[in-house]
């Protein structure tokens, strides 16, 4: 266990922005995790669980103890005639640990590549991309309780999924940590490639039936394209949930803007682009102080250079009330303000 005071935790959030941790925590197995419960001081003190830090936005400093989540390891669990059982420590990278699914011949994953953050903030988030989102592959995931120090094992029916949603931001916000991720990868594999961009890809290439490799070269492709690296523009990548909304709520709003980007969910309800809606209201290229929306994607915000929190809350507020005006509909953020 790796106790460090005064960290600037401005290298660990995506969006670059700036406020200190009065004490961070390098979490590298359970252990680590009782041994800070267990300490005199620590064990007492608020805790702040720290990932890859793509899913939030810092205001302020943190005064909890940051428990910095770097717990490593991938391997093949398991191969069974109807799956494959992947395992990853909480502290991977997602983009290289999806990469390296697909070098090992396990396919299933290629849909959620360079999504950016780590294999611990993914189902927290239940990230999703091209038609697959994280609750489709999750097989189990592995925790500390922070109160009692006890591991334990969640099947994916006990994540209690939704849309960027799970019991990790629910119920167990604040008082678990996940140090282990198992995925079920489907066989045989087949690729899913219902979105338009993925339908573009198969008509420029002429290649109808892609490999998992190809679908994730292609996914790689059409992310670097639309969305800025974390690592030369600071953002969360998507910053506001797509809505959704009934079926005469849409008919409503096409009858206004008929060309608005719309998708039907099984459910009967419609998905809309949230992109759409903050691009027709005139935000794309727009900023507030130093906070920004990308030229590319009106769904990203990005830091144009030296941006603080406030800023991006300030510009995320103005967007929200933007797109009410205009389409009556709440946007909801998908990063946490801290």
């Amino acid at each position: 266990m790796q106790i460090e005071t005064g960290v600037s935790l401005k290298p660990y959030n995506t969006f670059g922005l700036p406020a200190m941790a009065q004490t961070l925590v390098r979490i590298t197995s359970d252990a680590d995790v009782r041994r800070v419960l267990d300490h005199p001081e620590l064990g007492r003190t608020p805790k702040f669980v720290l990932g890859g830090g793509s899913n939030i936005v810092l205001t302020r400093d943190v005064a909890q103890v940051v428990l910095k989540v770097e717990v490593q390891g991938r391997r093949l669990v398991e191969a069974r005639d109807d799956a494959w059982i992947v395992e990853a420590g909480a502290g991977e990278t997602w983009p290289d640990f999806v990469a390296w699914t697909i070098e090992q011949g396990l396919p299933g994953l290629e849909n959620l590549a360079l999504i950016p953050g780590t294999v611990g903030a993914a189902p927290v988030q239940n990230i999703g991309a091209y038609g697959v989102e994280l609750k489709d592959r999750c097989h189990a995931v592995d925790v500390v309780d922070l109160v009692t120090g006890r591991s334990v094992t969640l099947d994916a029916s006990l994540c209690r999924f939704g849309y960027r949603d799970s019991i990790f931001k629910q119920g167990l916000a604040g008082k678990s940590l996940i140090t282990r991720v198992r995925f079920r990868l489907p066989k045989p594999w087949q690729p899913v490639l219902g979105y338009l961009d993925l339908e573009r890809k198969i008509a420029e290439t002429g290649i109808a039936a892609p490999t998992a490799a190809q679908v994730h070269d292609w996914v790689c492709s059409i992310r670097r394209a639309k969305l800025p690296d974390p690592l030369v523009i600071g953002n969360a990548g998507s910053f506001f949930k797509n809505p959704v909304v009934t079926e005469d709520q849409c008919r409503d709003i096409i009858g206004r803007d008929p060309e608005i980007v719309h998708y039907p969910m099984p459910d009967g309800s419609f998905k809309l682009a949230a992109g759409w809606l903050i691009d027709a209201c005139g935000w794309k290229g727009k900023s507030i102080g130093r906070a920004g929306v990308y030229e590319k994607q009106a769904l990203v915000l990005v830091n144009r250079g030296g941006a603080i929190g406030a800023e991006v809350v300030t510009l995320a507020r103005a967007i929200q009330e933007s797109v009410y005006g205009r389409f009556g509909i709440r946007l909801e953020p998908e990063p946490v303000v801290v």
